[in-house]
This record gives structure tokens, C-alpha cells and sequence, in this order.
């Protein structure tokens, strides 16, 4: 069999097993690419969450010596969720990005990879393979553009013409040179939406991202959020969509094609004030198979207070209390602290007082201070 046949015929496999868009690539080295992550280094502009050693991201043959071609996965994610519930004054809720509805798909991508590598293996005993998905050495952007799934648009995103950016990409590096695909070329034009849109200024200018400042990274973090960005969150629990939301290319793109990504509403947008309280193994249970909860439940529950924040919702004021009483973790505690100041009335300000006289934490401390303040001024 002719590599191209053998080509031919794992594109059709890809079909039968549930791939939305397959395409090929050279493994040469990602040379643009190294020369724009120096930039973002000398920046700041980098998550933490990267691959650290720019080499290993640029050069496939670090991860197989005698790679010569990689090929590029999408599988196309839901845009739209089929009654989602309504957040009321009742009952508020926040939100999770759609990238982290239904099952993780890091599960789902490895699964798909796993059965291309096993074919390809099948047809060419000889070849080697290494596959990833987003945690890899490799860019998932910068080898789909290669290989022809899409182009990097302004938001950062990959663009295809057919599912819009809502795609999830993996790829495998493999030992048999398969003929590379033709890259699209960028089709953003004059668009400038998502840098417009981006809440917090993020996107520097098209397809520049200060990761510090993104919403998506923001979400993820374990320490205090600065006092900046929170009133910018809104109901947000894990990721944001805006940029993505605004992009004329996802207009009417929804795509329903694998049952284990479609959300259960009540997981997605779910209500804020149980959140407050759930256990570690309530939160493993219902939250552990999406990926929004890969930074455990601190996070969540960190965002989900400034979302009751952003509601100024009272009913939650109780827990909110309670939370700045005893609760074991400071940014837990000062965030609630916060909260309080943003949503309560003089009553609370006997609850901050004394959390004051107890507290130990300095950070922890100027948040109380903060709240206190903001309830002073309510007066």
C-alpha cells in the first residue's frame, strides 16, 4: 500500500469513528511559532499552564526523534444547550464555557487517538506513533493551522470554515511521511469583533493574547482574584466564551454530533448558593468527569462567591457568614469577606468586625478591610 492510499484510508477510518475534520502536516520545526511564544515569554504574557520549554513546543523530533509528519484531529462541540435553565432572583446561577460541557474532552480526544494510532499500526506495522491533546509539548493551534483544519484567528482560536472555532483539536506525530495538507489562509479581514468585545482587554490586538488578563485563566487560578477583574467575571464559573460568541464565523454553528459532549444543563449553569457548600466527594461526583473542574473545586467555589457578589444576592449572606467564620481556606474566606461588602447592608458589618478580631491572614485581613468599607459607605 502506497502511503497515499494508506492516507486515504485513514481519513475515511476517521469518519466511521467520529471525527469531524482530519488533516496532515510536516513535522518541521514550528519557527514562527518559537519566535512568537519568545515574544509572549519577554512579556509576560504566558498562563503557566504551557509547556514551559519553548524548544519541546517547536520541535516535534523532541518528542519523536524521527518524527515526519503529524496528524491534525477537530471534533466539533455544542454551542447551544436545549433548555438551559433559567438564572433567577430566586435562584441564581453561574456558568461554565462551553469547552467544558459533557464529558471531558481530553478523554474523549486520547479515545479517538488512540484508535487512529491502532490502525495506523495495523496498515504499517513499522510506524511510530505520539499523540496529545492541549497538555502536550506541541501547539494543537499552531499544527491544525499547518495541517489545514482551520486558520488562528484574531481570538486566538482555530476558525474552520465548517464548525466555526467550537472545535476541540489533538494530534499524532508519526515516523511515516504522509503528504501535508494545504493551510487555509486567514480569512479574518477587517474583523476586529473579539478584540472589541474581550472584557477585560485580553486580546491585545488580533490573535495576541495576554493569558494574566484573560477571563478563561483567570477562572483557573487558586489565589485571590484581583479586585479588577472580578467585578468582570460576572456569573462566570469556569472559561469564557465572548470571544467566541461575537464571531461572525460561529453565527448559527451548533453541532450536536457525539452524546457524550452534550451537557447536563444543571452541571453547566448550575445554581450558585449549593456550590457554597458542597464536599470535596459531592463535587467529585457531579463535577469530576467535565474538565472545568481539573483545578478541583477552590476555584469554583471562589468564582461562584463573586458571582453572588455580582447578583448582590442576599440570600446568600448566611453562607457568606458562615464562610468568613470558619471556613479553613483564606481565599475562600476573604473572597466571602469581599462578597459581603458588595452585596450586605449595616447588619453585616457586626459579622466582619468580628471575623476581624479572629483573623490571622493579612490577606484575608485587607479583604475584610475592604468590605467594611464598602459597607461604611452604603450608610
Amino acid at each position: 500500500m502506497t502511503l497515499a492510499q494508506l492516507k486515504q484510508e485513514l481519513v475515511a477510518y476517521s469518519k466511521t469513528i467520529g471525527v469531524d475534520k482530519i488533516g496532515f502536516a510536516s513535522a518541521d520545526p514550528f519557527l514562527q511559532l518559537k519566535d512568537r511564544l519568545k515574544l509572549q515569554q519577554q512579556l509576560g504574557y504566558q498562563s503557566g499552564f504551557e509547556e514551559p520549554d519553548i524548544e519541546k513546543r517547536v520541535y516535534p523530533q523532541k518528542k519523536l526523534v524521527e518524527a515526519r509528519s503529524i496528524i491534525s484531529i477537530a471534533l466539533a462541540y455544542p454551542s447551544k444547550m436545549e433548555n438551559p435553565p433559567k438564572s433567577t432572583r430566586e435562584e441564581r446561577r453561574g456558568i461554565f464555557c462551553r469547552a467544558s460541557w459533557g464529558k471531558d474532552y481530553h478523554d474523549i480526544l486520547r479515545g479517538k487517538l488512540q484508535l487512529l494510532e491502532a490502525f495506523l499500526k495495523e496498515k504499517a506495522p513499522e510506524a511510530r506513533t505520539a499523540s496529545m491533546v492541549d497538555t502536550g509539548e506541541l501547539s494543537d493551534r499552531a499544527v491544525a493551522e499547518r495541517a489545514g483544519i482551520g486558520w488562528s484567528g484574531k481570538n486566538c482560536a482555530i476558525i474552520t470554515p465548517e464548525f466555526g472555532s467550537y472545535v476541540y483539536l489533538g494530534e499524532i506525530i508519526t515516523t511515516l511521511p504522509f503528504e501535508p495538507d494545504q493551510p487555509l489562509t486567514e480569512q479574518c479581514g477587517t474583523c476586529n469583533k473579539c478584540v472589541e468585545a474581550c472584557p477585560t482587554g485580553a486580546l491585545v490586538q488580533g490573535g495576541q493574547l495576554d493569558s494574566q488578563k484573560c477571563i478563561a485563566y483567570l477562572t483557573q487560578t487558586k489565589g485571590f482574584l484581583p479586585e479588577q477583574y472580578r467585578i468582570k467575571i460576572g456569573n462566570r464559573l469556569y472559561g469564557c466564551d465572548t470571544c467566541q460568541q461575537v464571531c461572525p464565523e460561529n453565527k448559527g454553528k451548533d453541532f450536536h454530533h457525539h452524546p457524550e459532549m452534550e451537557p447536563d444543563p444543571e452541571l453547566a449553569k448550575p445554581k450558585l448558593i449549593p456550590l457554597l457548600t458542597i464536599g470535596n466527594r459531592e463535587f467529585k461526583e457531579k463535577f469530576g468527569h467535565v474538565s472545568g473542574s481539573w483545578r478541583g473545586k477552590k476555584p469554583i467555589q471562589r468564582n461562584a462567591i463573586i458571582a453572588l457578589a455580582h447578583f448582590k444576592d442576599k440570600q446568600a449572606l448566611p453562607n457568606l457568614s458562615q464562610i468568613v467564620k470558619s471556613d479553613p481556606r483564606p481565599v475562600i474566606r476573604g473572597t466571602a469577606a469581599w462578597a459581603i461588602g458588595k452585596i450586605g447592608s449595616k447588619e453585616e458589618e457586626s459579622v466582619l468586625i468580628s471575623a476581624k478580631k479572629q483573623e490571622k491572614d493579612e490577606e484575608v485581613l485587607r479583604e475584610i478591610d475592604r468590605g467594611l468599607k464598602m459597607l461604611e459607605n452604603k450608610h
